[in-house]
Formats: structure tokens, sequence, C-alpha cells
């Protein structure tokens, strides 16, 4: 019985210490599968993780800890950017980006009347590959995300897939 015990407990700990990082969705691939399962709906092949894009975007998100404003890098990649005044997590940024389809009509290729839809169109951007990710909790309490793909997306005139 004692064995059992032991066996039991440890178990239960594992369970802990994995419990936390499955319930904020904040992994490469939870932000995987949520941007896959977005250019699944319209017949686009999933991206894969990029650990140098991560690295730049958990660079470019550190800088903005102190504020959490929403300013885009200028980088040279492809970029979507959250925050929340609460910790959010990264599966809900991406969802915030892909809830943007309902204002984007693929005929026209516009997004509705003072609506904005980028976010979404470059989540389903057929030619980027690669993407990368990160989060920080800001001074204010708030969480800023970043999500950066390559090659990047949205250009004038073309359509997202």
């Amino acid at each position: 019985m004692g064995l059992w015990k032991t066996s039991f407990a440890l178990v239960c700990l594992i369970n802990l210490t994995l419990l936390p990082s499955s319930l904020a969705q904040d992994s490469p691939q939870d932000y995987l599968n949520a941007h896959n399962a977005a250019r699944a709906q319209v017949g686009v092949a999933p991206l894969s993780w990029d650990t140098n894009l991560a690295n730049y975007a958990q660079r470019y998100a550190n800088s903005r800890i102190g504020d959490c404003n929403l300013v885009h890098s200028g980088g040279p990649y492809g970029e979507n950017i959250a925050k929340g005044t609460g910790d959010l997590s990264g599966t809900a940024a991406v969802n915030l980006f892909v809830r943007e389809k309902a204002d984007y009509n693929y005929n026209s290729n516009t997004c509705a009347a003072g609506k904005v839809c980028g976010h979404y169109t470059q989540v389903v951007w057929r030619s980027s590959t690669r993407l990368g990710c990160a989060k920080v909790r800001c001074n204010n309490g708030g969480t800023f995300i970043g999500c950066n793909y390559d090659p990047r997306g949205n250009y004038a005139g073309q359509r997202p897939y």
C-alpha cells in the first residue's frame, strides 16, 4: 500500500505541475492550433513554429512591458499584436484576430465599412508558412501578445487565399 500511495502522490504532483501551462494556452502548440484551425477552414496549409520568429516576437514583446501599448515593431515580418487588461492567453489573442473573419468579404477582398480585418487575413495568408509568438505581462497588469509571420502577408490587391 505504501508504494501505491507514493506513486499516486507523484502522479498528482506531476499533474499539478502540468496543469497551469495547459490551462494558460500559451504554448507554441496552442498558438499553432488556433492559427491552423482558421487556416484549415479556408483550405490553407498549416503554419509551422519558427524559433527565430518566436525570439523576435519575444524581444519586441519585452520592449512593450512598460506601457503595453499596441505599437507595431516595424520589422521585416508580418505581425499581429493584441493586448488585454488582465491575463490574456495566446489562444484568446489569436481568436481575436480570427474573429475579424466576419468582417472580411473574400469576393471583393475588402473589410466591411468601418471595420478592420487585416489581422484575420494575415492569419490565413497562404504564402505565410512560419509563425512565432510571444507574450508578456505588462507593468500595468495587462498582457501584450505578438505573433510574427514569414513570409509576411497582406499585400495590397492580393487575396489571402
